[in-house]
């Protein structure tokens, strides 16, 4: 039983020295400059905000378990795949059928109950849709405009 707690003891000794070295390497977390801003009513750009911005704009709110590594590391690359696929900051940039792609995008995620993602909202209780919500995005996005 000795034995064993000692063993449990250098056991933690290790976990904490591998994360602390582990935080010589911090993640990239950057937001840009914000240059264009999404064209939508006031209501859908509210949900948009609360929603959606963390990982899809320039707006990211960085939390602070996105400064601890190795979960750091898998938030900002959550974080830049998502800038990637959609961001809301480079929206007026986007052409017509780029914006409308995105559009259908949008709608098909929201109606799957794919976006925003379950693990996010688990963590962003603020990120969970109504059902009126839901509608706003969806008519918004169906719109075309």
């Amino acid at each position: 039983m000795r034995r064993l707690r000692r063993v449990a003891a250098w056991g933690a000794v290790a976990g904490a020295g591998l994360l602390g070295v582990l935080q010589l390497f911090p993640a990239e977390r950057s937001n840009p400059p914000v240059v264009w801003e999404v064209d939508c009513p006031a209501p859908v750009r509210g949900i948009l905000e609360r929603v959606c911005f963390d990982c899809h704009s320039h707006e990211t709110r960085w939390p602070w378990y996105s400064r601890v590594a190795p979960v750091s590391w898998w938030v900002a690359g959550h974080v830049e795949d998502a800038r990637a696929d959609l961001n809301f900051s480079d929206w007026p940039a986007f052409d017509l059928e780029a914006q409308a792609l995105a559009r259908r995008s949008i709608e098909q995620q929201v109606e799957e109950d794919r976006m925003p993602l379950r693990s996010y909202r688990l963590m962003h209780r603020r990120a969970r849709l109504s059902a009126a919500e839901r509608e706003v995005l969806l008519r918004w996005a169906r719109s075309g405009g």
